[in-house]
């Protein structure tokens, strides 16, 4: 099977239980050792943290729409729209490191101004 093959296989995998609601099935595709960077300072040094993370954000979630998806050996990048109750559309990017047909980490880009619009 080649990279790319495995790479949209294991992040749509993750993708797609995540914006079903099953966190749990998502963190089934995190390595050991998983880190995640993300806007707004955002730090998970564990699949365990950052799926509990996720748990929570996915708790406002209302909908999401998937824009852009690329694919390479051991990584990929989604592009998509996440609609968050009380917040609005929050533009986001995603791109995913792979080893060992597992996601080893990922840099997660958004739009803050939605979030600080809310505040407001």
């Amino acid at each position: 099977m080649s990279g790319s093959v495995e790479s949209r296989q294991v992040v749509r995998a993750y993708y797609d239980a995540w914006t079903a609601g099953d966190v749990d099935a998502a963190a089934a595709y995190l390595a050991e050792g998983f880190t995640s960077w993300g806007s707004g300072n955002m730090h998970s040094a564990s699949g365990t943290a950052f799926a509990d993370s996720l748990r929570h954000f996915r708790q406002g979630v209302t909908g999401v729409d998937l824009i852009s998806e690329l694919y390479g050996d051991d990584e990929a990048t989604l592009v998509y729209d996440v609609h968050v109750e009380g917040v609005g559309t929050v533009r986001t990017a995603e791109h995913f490191r792979l080893a060992g047909g597992r996601i080893a980490s990922n840099i997660l880009i958004f739009d803050e101004w939605p979030y600080q619009a809310a505040k407001r």
